[in-house]
């Protein structure tokens, strides 16, 4: 039967029942369905405003097990053993070769139905005691199979159940009771108010169906990696193979030597500004440095050299020591391109963000001895292979 029928059924009830009300249960029962499709018919019933009232009541009720079931169509497996003994007794070696043997012989000995005789010829033989018994579990399993378990004594309901014959179990069911807008014509209300029914001015004449504001939504996905870190770690692993090594860049306090003047930039440069620029306060300078390239770079600064005019300027080292927040990791390219220099020649690679979020920028050196154009281009051959081969891997 369709959930729209079953609908029509419970109104149809409540119509004739006046003001009365409709057990589900019961309703299920009489209309030859699922319990389950009754409940469903008075949800969708509760969504369309005041046609019902339903209250959820809870009661206990009790129900066989496919052991019990079995039990109560062919007998307790005591009384299947009493049955199946003949006037002159079996052997007890044959008797447990019944399925229903083990559970039922013990249960058969314990209602004094059956006897032992252990000095048969042959071995251990069952006889009869009684000439005719009343199987009892049958019966009582019988009366809760028909729904009459208050027939049934608490102690003989423990007694099945321990057995395993019996199970108590909660059912929940629905008192349902005519609603202050109660009808026995169902309207379909609207759930999306749409732009032909603002044109045409249908949506006057329309029901439409209120929000659920306890309802849970579609839970948002959180928790993963945002894209440039997912590119950046790719760019990073691809460097990575090819050779290099990372440079550390936790150095987040630099001084202004290494972040302005190793890269040559003036001292009056705009970029050195309070306004861009944050200055520490304390320690406010710095005091270690490789005099030796700090001379040079100070000559390059106020004479020039290496091809370079210089600055003009007299370069001052008090300038030079203030502690700032790194403004960007070249200055420990310059730290490091110094470093290498002091030591063999190697592969060395940085990562780097620009001011921009949205432009990761990376940057690498290759220092050696002997280092050619060729070299460049086979580098850059190498990356450029590596980045199309993971990109179409990754859509295919």
């Amino acid at each position: 039967m369709a959930d729209n029928s079953v609908s029509e059924q419970l109104l149809q009830r409540l119509q004739d029942g006046g003001s009365k009300g409709v057990d589900s249960l019961e309703l299920a029962a009489l209309l030859g369905v699922e319990h389950q499709q009754v409940v469903g018919a008075v949800k969708s019933l509760q969504c369309l405003g005041q046609i019902i009232e339903a209250e959820q009541r809870s009661s206990k009720k009790w129900e066989l097990s496919s052991e019990g079931e079995e039990i109560a169509r062919e007998g307790s497996h005591e009384a299947r053993v009493f049955h199946s003994l003949p006037k002159e007794g079996l052997l007890q070696s044959e008797l447990m070769k019944q399925p229903i043997a083990k559970v039922g012989f013990s249960k058969a000995m314990s209602n004094k139905w059956v006897r032992v005789d252990k000095a048969a010829e042959g071995g251990p033989r069952i006889y009869r005691v009684v000439d005719s018994i009343e199987d009892a579990v049958k019966e009582k399993l019988q009366l809760i199979l028909k729904g009459k378990a208050d027939d049934v004594n608490e102690k003989d309901k423990n007694e099945l159940k321990k057995r395993k014959l019996v199970n108590e179990v909660t059912v929940k069911s629905y008192w349902v009771t005519k609603g202050s807008g109660f009808s026995t014509s169902i309207t379909k209300q609207e759930t999306d108010l749409t732009p032909e029914m603002i044109a045409s001015g249908s949506w006057r004449e329309k029901q439409f169906k209120g929000y659920n504001f306890n309802a849970l939504g579609v839970m948002p996905e959180c928790g993963h990696l945002h894209p440039l870190l997912k590119v950046r770690t790719q760019f990073r692993q691809i460097f990575l193979e090819m050779g290099f090594t990372e440079m550390p860049t936790n150095n987040f306090i630099e001084s202004s030597f290494w972040n302005f003047d190793a890269l040559f930039q003036p001292q009056q440069h705009p970029a050195r500004d309070q306004h861009d620029t944050f200055f520490l306060q304390d320690p406010a300078l710095a005091t270690e440095f490789p005099m030796e390239y700090l001379e040079k770079v100070k000559k390059v600064h106020s004479e020039g050299g290496y091809g370079s005019q210089g600055y003009k300027y007299d370069w001052s080292i008090h300038e030079a020591q203030k502690n700032i927040l790194r403004t960007h990791t070249t200055a420990v390219s310059a730290r490091m391109l110094y470093k290498l220099a002091q030591q063999e020649s190697q592969n060395c690679a940085s990562s780097r963000r620009t001011t921009l979020t949205q432009s990761p920028a990376w940057k690498c050196s290759v220092t050696m001895k002997g280092y050619r154009n060729g070299w460049k281009l086979g580098i850059l051959g190498s990356l450029g292979r590596s980045c199309c081969c993971r990109w179409v891997c990754r859509k295919t």
